[in-house]
C-alpha cells in the first residue's frame, strides 16, 4: 500500500505539473535537452573546483574542529579563558551567514594589500568555509566527547594516566567513532556550500551555469549543475545511513 500510494502521489504531481498552462514554457526554459548537452561538459569541468574546495576544506575542518572541541572540554578554572574564546568563536561563526563570511573575507582581505596575503578568491572562499564549518563540526565533536561517560576518564586517571593521556587514548577514540554519521551530514552540507565561493568570482559549477544561462537566456544549465551536486551528495547520504544502521545494530548486539 505504501508503494502504491507513493506512486499515485507522484503520478498526480507529475500530471499536475505537465498539464499546467505554463508547462511548455517551463520545459523549454529549464529542460532543454540540447542546452543540457551543450552546457554539461563546461559545468562538469567547473565542478572539479567544487570537489577540490570540498576536499581541502574538509581536512582542515576535521583538525581545527577537534582542537576547538578539546579546548572547550578542558576542565578547571585555569582553562576558563580558553573555553571562553572557544565559545565566542563557535557562537560567532554559527551566527553569521556563510555567504557573509565569504564576502567579508573574499573582498576585504585582498583589499588590505598586505605582503604575502593571497589574492585568490578560491583561497579566501576555502578559508571562509573552514572558519564557519569548524564552528559547527566542533559542536559535533564536543557532543561526542560529552557522550563518553565520566567513569571512563576516572578509570583512566586511576591507572595513572594524565588528563591529556586519558583524553587522547580513552575519550577521543570513542567520541570520534560515535560522531562519524553526523560529521558526514555536515560534510554533505559543506559540499553544497562550495557553490557559494562563486559569489567571489571563482568559476565553479554554479558560476559556470550562471555564465551559460546569461549567454543563452536558458536556465537548463542550472539543472545540469544541480544534478552534479545531487550525484555526489546522494552516495554520501546513503553511506551515512549505512553507518547509522551499522552502529545501531552494533549497539543492539552489545545490549543483548
Amino acid at each position: 500500500m505504501a508503494v502504491v500510494s507513493t506512486a499515485v502521489f507522484f503520478t498526480l504531481v507529475g500530471l499536475a505539473i505537465t498539464h499546467a498552462p505554463g508547462w511548455p514554457e517551463v520545459r523549454r526554459t529549464f529542460f532543454d535537452w540540447g542546452q543540457f548537452k551543450g552546457s554539461l561538459p563546461e559545468i562538469s569541468h567547473a565542478f572539479l573546483l567544487n570537489v577540490k574546495i570540498f576536499c581541502i576544506a574538509e581536512v582542515f575542518i576535521l583538525v581545527f574542529a577537534l582542537l576547538l572541541a578539546v579546548i572547550r572540554s578542558l576542565p578547571g578554572p585555569a582553562a576558563l579563558p580558553l573555553r571562553l574564546v572557544g565559545i565566542a568563536y563557535a557562537d560567532f561563526f554559527r551566527g553569521v551567514p556563510t555567504i557573509l563570511v565569504i564576502a567579508m573575507l573574499g573582498f576585504g582581505a585582498p583589499a588590505l594589500r598586505l605582503h604575502h596575503i593571497p589574492l585568490s578568491t578560491t583561497f579566501w572562499g576555502i578559508v571562509a568555509l573552514v572558519l564557519v564549518y569548524t564552528a559547527y563540526v566542533s559542536e559535533v565533536y564536543r557532543a561526542g566527547i560529552e557522550s563518553v561517560h565520566h567513569s571512563q576518564t576516572a578509570a583512566a586517571r586511576s591507572l595513572g594516566l594524565t588528563h591529556w593521556q586519558a583524553l587522547r587514548t580513552v575519550v577521543l577514540p570513542q567520541a570520534v567513532r560515535r560522531v562519524i554519521p553526523p560529521l558526514l551530514n555536515d560534510f554533505i552540507g559543506l559540499q553544497k556550500d562550495t557553490a557559494l565561493v562563486g559569489f567571489l568570482g571563482s568559476v565553479e559549477a554554479f558560476k559556470q551555469s550562471q555564465i551559460d544561462a546569461a549567454a543563452t537566456f536558458n536556465y537548463t544549465s542550472y539543472v545540469a549543475a544541480a544534478l552534479l551536486f545531487v550525484a555526489l551528495t546522494i552516495p554520501l547520504a546513503r553511506f551515512t545511513d549505512w553507518l547509522v544502521l551499522r552502529d545501531r545494530r552494533r549497539r543492539q548486539a552489545v545490549g543483548a
